[in-house]
């Protein structure tokens, strides 16, 4: 399993296209906000959700079985119980890397895709690491180092 911030600049460096299992439609969900980002990132999107025909601009496909091209990374927003036919179905197309969001945490599924030759990485937020380590974060002052809630003083001429 990658751990470590070397192989996972590795990964995202290496990925072009990714099939966001379990995307929503719906703006607030993370799975949209995640997907939003790194498309504007220049990342290719494929929304995979039997719910949806379209998300973000996208079309949106019912499993990965159905999408029509390679697949770099399937990035996961499923239960942990709910991740093995992901898992399945990831290896049936030859993904190179199975990304598995915080809170999606299933050994199993890691132990069956890392045998089967690809990449994992588990409990880990796409969004928050390509902008923790490419230098997306700073503009909102996140990679100050300083974690505050208050908000900064603002000093004005008088």
């Amino acid at each position: 399993m990658i751990d470590d911030i070397a192989g996972i600049r590795r990964v995202l460096t290496e990925t072009r296209s990714i099939a966001v299992v379990g995307l929503s439609a719906n703006w607030h969900r993370p799975s949209f906000f995640a997907a939003k980002y790194m498309l504007d990132q220049g990342y290719t999107i494929i929304p995979v959700n039997p719910a949806y025909d379209e998300v973000l601009g996208q079309k949106c496909y019912p499993s990965l079985r159905d999408i029509p091209v390679p697949v770099d990374m399937v990035d996961v927003f499923r239960k942990p119980e709910d991740v093995m036919p992901v898992v399945d179905e990831a290896i049936a197309i030859g993904a190179k890397t199975l990304w598995l969001q915080l809170g999606v945490i299933n050994e199993e599924a890691v132990a069956r895709a890392e045998a089967a030759g690809l990449q994992v990485v588990m409990d880990r937020c796409v969004k928050i690491e390509y902008a923790r380590l490419f230098g997306g974060l700073n503009w909102a002052g996140v990679n100050t180092g300083v974690i505050s809630a208050k908000r900064p003083i603002v000093l004005t001429r008088g």
